[in-house]
């Protein structure tokens, strides 16, 4: 079964790729202020009503991004819509496609000069700027650093605590696991959903908490079984394994299923904005689950048990 999802995984990413967002591709920003508090929510659904309504484009292929930057009436926009184009007509239909998305949600009459000129007045875009290729590339290499550097410190706190490689070893294996099928995931089901999965920071951050949120199950069963191995020398290691997976299985599945329950009413009453984010975050509790038992725990023994066959091997 992990073979098959990860070559399901594989094959998506190679076919379909993944719907990069415009920090990772390059696009043009926007710090917006408003003259009263505004959500995210509402600026998103009013740009992607002014995205479906032009021509040559539709919302599914315009990708943009909202986030409140600092106080509430406060937001920054990132879109892709033409970020390669340099040229003023381009840079004035982003701009006129922003204000006729926005203008609503004042609640004056604000002009289009007076929204992109802030020395006319306080409100409207504070500061343009655009993520060019080499600063898109540069934040795509910090996001695959950030992940590949949470492994590794995990790896290295496993093997300080445990004494042992080997649980490092299927620890992180199964770390990597989880993250390489979340990614797989977004490719498969991006366009599919009814809701966006872009990846972006917000990904990356899902990513990041979920390594950190799955390791502590990794860590209550090989706990559980150096605790078993101290109080029962003499049995078989695997009957120690069985023992401590099956003895800490009830706290998984609650913990977890708290934890599930949390996350979908967050899916269901939350807003579009961070549907994705959480649904990458049920992804990694239900797999990081799984391959604490499926993964992480049998490598773990297959290396230890080979550890210790080759020591008594040497003894003789």
């Amino acid at each position: 079964m992990v073979v098959v999802l990860m070559v399901l995984s594989f094959l998506s990413l190679a076919v379909r790729g993944l719907n990069l967002g415009a920090e990772f591709t390059g696009g043009r920003a926007y710090v917006v202020r408003f003259d009263k508090a505004v959500s995210a929510e509402a600026v998103r659904q009013n740009l992607d009503e002014a995205f479906s309504a032009i021509t040559d484009a539709d919302a599914s292929s315009v990708s943009f991004e909202v986030k409140q930057y600092g106080n509430e009436n406060q937001m920054r926009i990132v879109t892709q819509y033409r970020y390669d184009d340099t040229s003023d007509e381009a840079t004035a239909e982003v701009e006129q496609i922003l204000y006729n998305a926005v203008k609503p949600l004042y609640s004056y009459d604000i002009t289009f000069e007076q929204f992109r000129n802030t020395q006319t007045d306080q409100n409207g875009i504070l500061n343009a700027d655009k993520i060019g290729p080499s600063i898109a590339q540069d934040m795509t290499w910090n996001a695959i650093y950030s992940v590949l550097f949470s492994l590794i410190a995990i790896g290295l706190y496993i093997t300080f605590r445990f004494k042992r490689w080997q649980w490092a070893t299927g620890a992180t294996a199964a770390l990597a696991f989880n993250a390489l099928l979340i990614i797989g995931i977004f490719s498969m089901f991006y366009g599919l959903l009814p809701f966006n999965l872009e990846v972006n920071q917000a990904f990356i951050a899902a990513i990041l908490t979920i390594i950190g949120y799955a390791i502590n199950d990794t860590v209550v069963v090989f706990d559980r079984i150096r605790e078993y191995m101290t109080l029962y020398p003499k049995r078989n290691l695997a009957d120690l394994v069985n023992g401590a997976i099956n003895s800490t299985l009830s706290r998984t599945i609650n913990t977890s299923g708290t934890t599930l329950v949390t996350l979908l009413a967050i899916v269901i009453f939350g807003g579009e904005t961070i549907r994705g984010f959480i649904f990458a975050l049920i992804i990694g509790v239900v797999v990081g689950t799984a391959a604490t038992i499926f993964i992480a725990t049998p490598l773990a023994y297959d290396l230890t048990a080979k550890r210790m066959k080759k020591a008594e091997i040497e003894k003789k």
